[in-house]
């Protein structure tokens, strides 16, 4: 369960939305520049200085940011993974070893069978050992993924994971990734602004626009004239 109520200023765009993700995969859905990655950043735990002392996330019950009380808890002590739309991988790494990163905890024999295990589900097992500047950008992208998942995060926020891939690999592995968190109990928010995407995730979305929250319910609801829309520009079967 998911809890926030969030205001942050940018220059002149003005985030104030709250929200209640009590389901498995939730979607960001809006235009660029209605404020999903704001949100997500937030509830990640970065961008603190945005919020100008308020503010409030709640994540399965325990309080991670409140503004009034100066509470905030790092990103990194969150067990939150995050996939944002610029990968941030390493340059000096190689693909495993940037997703190694994170899992210092698990002893050598253990850290590489997760390796291993992340970079398969991510369709990325041929690019272990080549480095960021050797990838293409939805090469990277699949590793940045896999390096998100690596450390088990009870809560997983997507950031347009697969923009760089064509429709049919996004889709693909977005399959494999709804079965594979849903397995794991691993809650997840994806931001898109592909109705496509949104629809296909059969979750409950939460419709942006301008920094506040338009709707929030289930994707056929929410999203039914962006769904009539995608009908009509695909034509008939």
């Amino acid at each position: 369960m998911l809890e926030f109520e969030l205001e942050a200023r940018r220059g002149s765009f003005h985030l104030q939305v709250e929200g209640r993700f009590a389901a498995a995969w939730t979607v960001l859905f809006g235009p660029s520049g209605a404020g999903k990655t704001t949100l997500l950043r937030l509830l990640a735990g970065f961008d603190r200085d945005r919020l100008h002392g308020v503010g409030r996330v709640v994540f399965t019950e325990r309080l991670l940011t409140d503004g009034k009380r100066g509470l905030h808890i790092p990103p990194g002590q969150r067990q939150t993974g995050m996939v944002a739309q610029q990968t941030a991988l390493f340059p000096h790494l190689t693909a495993a070893a940037n997703v190694a990163y994170g899992l210092r905890n698990l002893d050598g024999a253990a850290r590489n069978r997760r390796v291993e295990e992340m970079l398969d589900l991510a369709g990325a097992a041929a690019l272990a050992r080549l480095r960021p500047q050797d990838l293409s950008g939805g090469q990277a992208q699949r590793v940045a993924l896999a390096r998100a998942l690596a450390p088990a995060p009870k809560l997983l926020l997507l950031d347009e994971p697969f923009s760089a891939l064509d429709g049919q690999a996004s889709d693909l592995l977005l399959d494999r990734l709804k079965e594979w968190v849903r397995a794991h109990g691993m809650q997840t928010i994806l931001a898109t602004h592909d109705v496509s995407d949104a629809l296909s995730a059969g979750a409950e979305v939460l419709l942006l626009h301008e920094g506040r929250r338009v709707a929030f319910g289930p994707a056929a609801e929410v999203l039914a004239r962006e769904r009539v829309r995608l009908l009509i520009r695909l034509g008939p079967d």
